[in-house]
């Protein structure tokens, strides 16, 4: 059986890997990992659990590219840097400075065969000068370096949602070989809903949040619901309805809704003189422009009992201003008179996802992995570990030998294995044939 040798950088949890090797095997190809690198202590831990025998080396910043061993293939999910030189066409020096120059370094002195870099979508329209322009200045400093080390390079936007997970995920690959074109296109889709990996009969989550939310809603009614106070039609649950901060009136309660719209406007801000942004506090004037048929007495009255339960807040606007190192950003008008605006934030709620059977789950990230919660027996229960794993394609041998929220922080910026396994299928025909 031919043999594949490849290096794993940035590895986290070590999905790249597998999706790799399981490629590699369906190839009739023997793949094996000579070199690995990761610096967050707990992946390195989890890693090493789950690939025994293997030693991950540091940071591969302080490596030279000439200690690593010669290999065939390169696997990296490097971080996103800003990249300070970006497009000042100055080649390989561009990428100095960010993690990206680690990868190019080591492709110019080892010459693989092949390499496989995945990324944030983010990554095509960062640093974009010119807006009719398909990629931003840092996705081109970087396809511009790989062609000069002498690989044919293809990119793709794919969403995890179409290789059989069910999570919305959609992350930019970047494929590059020595020896011929790769195709990202026309994979085979594939469709799945979280109950095709959903565990069943695990302990629910007793606490006056979940008690609130059965209390109002049945269990098939919260499938699919979100939980923020910010738009979201009938899939979304906001504070007030729950009641979470206090007792409000019928009127209060569709005063919130109202001004959850009206805030949005851009003509408040043609008002106030300032640049408009999604979600500005309104003066008590304003607010009765088009809420009216109360006095304004009493409107007052109904807002400042929302600001001291902390439904709302009572704050000047934010203007868009040029700091003396010509940097743009947001800062309180306090010239303009305070006005009230909803308090947001998905992160103050004990859950801002629930989901059932029926449901493809939202891109899943660090902060928020914890707050998902399943619909289970009737009741409510956080998203499980293994749920976790599943919703990256990680096999039932992968095991955690780490803590929860260390898990959630490497599983948020993990990749997809079934999504990696189809990729690699493409890159690793162009070497063997």
């Amino acid at each position: 059986m031919k043999k594949i040798k490849f290096i794993d950088l940035f590895a986290g949890l070590g999905g790249t890997r597998i999706g790799f090797e399981q490629a590699c095997t369906e190839n009739n190809l023997k793949a094996e990992c000579i070199f690995t690198s990761e610096i967050k202590s707990y992946a390195v831990k989890i890693y090493e659990h789950n690939f025994s025998g293997d030693v991950v080396h540091g940071d591969i910043t302080k490596i030279k590219e000439a200690e690593i061993p010669d290999f065939d293939f390169l696997l990296g999910g490097f971080p996103c840097q800003a990249f300070s030189n970006a497009g000042n066409r100055a080649g390989f020096d561009d990428a100095r400075g960010t993690l990206f120059f680690d990868v190019a370094r080591i492709l110019k002195e080892k010459k693989p065969k092949g390499f496989l870099l995945e990324n944030v979508e983010g990554l095509v329209s960062h640093d974009k000068k010119n807006a009719s322009a398909k990629i931003g200045n840092t996705l081109k400093t970087i396809l511009d370096i790989l062609g000069e080390l002498g690989y044919k390079v293809t990119w793709k936007i794919l969403d995890a949602k179409h290789f059989g997970i069910p999570q919305t995920r959609k992350r930019i690959y970047i494929a590059g070989s020595l020896y011929g074109d790769i195709s990202l296109d026309n994979f085979p889709e594939e469709k799945k809903l979280f109950s095709d990996i959903q565990e069943k009969g695990l302990p629910p989550l007793e606490t006056k949040f979940t008690q609130k939310l059965l209390e109002l809603y049945s269990p098939i009614e919260l499938e699919g619901k979100s939980i923020k106070d910010k738009r979201g039609g009938k899939n979304n649950i906001h504070s007030w309805d729950l009641e979470l901060k206090g007792k409000l009136n019928k009127q209060q309660k569709e005063l919130m809704s109202v001004l959850l719209r009206e805030r949005r406007k851009k003509q408040w801000a043609e008002i106030k003189g300032i640049v408009w942004m999604d979600g500005m506090p309104l003066t008590l004037n304003e607010i009765h422009s088009f809420y009216n048929f109360i006095s304004i007495e009493k409107l007052k009255n109904l807002l400042d009992d929302m600001v001291s339960k902390k439904y709302l807040r009572y704050e000047h606007p934010k203007d868009l201003i040029t700091t003396e190192n010509g940097k743009k950003q947001r800062q309180y008008a306090t010239h303009v008179e305070k006005g009230y605006n909803i308090v947001t934030g998905k992160l103050s709620f004990e859950l801002n996802k629930i989901l059932g059977k029926n449901c493809i789950a939202p891109t899943i990230v660090a902060t928020e992995a914890n707050r998902i919660g399943v619909i289970d027996n009737g009741k409510i229960r956080r998203m499980s570990e293994r749920e976790c794993l599943r919703f990256f394609g990680f096999p039932e041998w992968y095991e955690s030998n780490i803590k929860q929220k260390d898990l959630y922080d490497l599983i948020g910026n993990t990749v997809v294995t079934p999504v990696i396994n189809s990729v690699s299928h493409r890159i690793i025909s162009t070497i063997i044939n």
